[in-house]
């Protein structure tokens, strides 16, 4: 036992020479900084960006609802007091922005000598000047452009001091750029200071923790992939989908609703009564859609009512389907002398129904444009396939009409009156279909 104590006591004085040495090398090395992510340094900034147009977006909505004007004009004064706010709460209060507290970032200055200090623990005049520059100088620079603009500075001649200030003002945005190019530049080779501001200042954005941990979130990013993915397939797909089709499938749909129709679709609809099925189905024929709609109305401006989303309308989408198909027509002895769909420049189709030209018109063109099959338009009142529409004209019998009872004289004698004599033309509208 007291062999193995003193082996154990040799070894640690021999290691004692090897183990100052090491101690000293430590003690004289230079201090390890903490490892500097720029893309954390980049999403916070953009992330700051975003908490204030999230701040500022609705109530500029709701300025613009009390007057239009109002927002326009003191819409930069409302993006400076939101920025200040933020200001005040995160970086002056904080140390750090909300978008770096995100990020596990704080500003940093080099140790000086006795300063007055922020409630953060950061220079008070550092953190005015940085304001200033982040804040009141972008909003200046707005308003003196906004200002510019407004009176015309860049046409005016050149001699003028409003053109030569215009000139002044795009060189020292220009160099502004230049510079903060310049300052991007230096920040992806060092790290250090993001913007121009906090170069000048010497602020940087260090890790606010001495253990640097990056956790990596793959959710949204998963999220946001399969959004891209999903709006990418949806801009391939609709171009290929025909609009007007899938109505035309739903007004098929619909029509087809009404339990007669139904019943015609039955398999076993022979074996229960193949009589009374056939005569169902002429009697379907008669009674298409909107056969017992008035025949001074039209039948496609009734359709299209149906299909109407207000629901401020007495005939909407969901009072149709509520309804039911078999009630979506109008009974002719409740129509008033006020038709509910009247006919403008009336058109008769080959069935004999009478139709408005605009709406027969698109109704028989987007079935030609569709080209789906070889059929035409079906007719909504007895469902025959329209080959043609014309002009629906009025016949007038000029046999009952005589020229000389129509005779008036050329000297009207007001004073002793006039008799007008004649009678009436009759007429007949022969282009109606019984």
């Amino acid at each position: 036992m007291a062999s193995r104590a003193s082996i154990l006591e040799t070894a640690w004085n021999r290691a004692q020479p090897k183990l100052t040495e090491i101690r000293a090398a430590l003690a004289t090395a230079p201090p390890q900084h903490p490892r500097i992510i720029r893309v954390g340094q980049l999403d916070a900034e953009l992330l700051d960006q975003e908490l204030a147009h999230l701040l500022q977006d609705p109530i500029s909505k709701a300025l613009s609802i009390v007057s239009t004007s109002f927002k326009a004009r003191f819409e930069p004064e409302l993006s400076l007091l939101i920025q200040l706010t933020l200001y005040k709460l995160s970086i002056w209060d904080n140390g750090a922005s909300y978008g770096a507290r995100l990020q596990g970032l704080r500003y940093s200055v080099p140790s000086t000598s006795r300063r007055i200090l922020a409630p953060s623990g950061l220079p008070r005049n550092a953190l005015l000047l940085h304001g200033s520059l982040t804040l009141f100088l972008p909003y200046l620079h707005n308003r003196l452009r906004s200002h510019a603009l407004s009176h015309a500075w860049p046409d005016a001649p050149s001699s003028d001091y409003r053109r030569k200030a215009w000139d002044a003002l795009n060189s020292v945005e220009s160099l502004h750029a230049l510079f903060g190019l310049v300052n991007f530049i230096a920040f992806l080779w060092s790290g250090r200071y993001r913007t121009l501001s906090d170069r000048i200042l010497k602020l940087s954005l260090i890790p606010s923790r001495r253990l640097v941990k990056r956790d990596v979130s793959y959710e949204f990013m998963n999220r946001q992939m399969v959004w891209h993915a999903f709006t990418e397939f949806l801009l391939f797909l609709l171009p290929l989908v025909s609009a007007r089709v899938i109505r035309r499938r739903v007004y098929r749909a619909l029509s087809l609703l009404s339990m007669p129709s139904a019943y015609s679709l039955l398999p076993f609809r022979n074996l229960v009564d193949p009589k009374r099925d056939s005569k169902r189905v002429g009697r379907n024929r008669q009674k298409w859609g909107y056969a017992t709609l008035p025949e001074d109305q039209c039948a496609i401006c009734a359709e299209n009512a149906t299909f109407n989303l207000n629901l401020s309308e007495p005939t909407n989408l969901f009072t149709s389907l509520a309804a039911g198909p078999t009630t979506q027509s109008i009974d002719p002895s409740s129509h008033s002398d006020s038709p509910a769909y009247p006919l403008y420049t009336p058109y008769q189709t080959s069935c004999g129904h009478i139709y408005c030209y605009h709406c027969i018109a698109e109704r028989m063109m987007r079935t030609a444009d569709d080209a789906i099959d070889e059929s035409g338009w079906e007719c909504l009142r007895c469902g025959e396939e329209v080959k043609e529409a014309h002009r629906f004209a009025v016949d007038f019998t000029g046999s009952e009409i005589s020229g000389s009872e129509y005779e008036f004289s050329s000297d009207l004698d007001l004073g002793t009156g006039t008799d007008l004599s004649g009678s009436m033309g009759s007429y007949s509208e022969s282009g109606v279909s019984e």
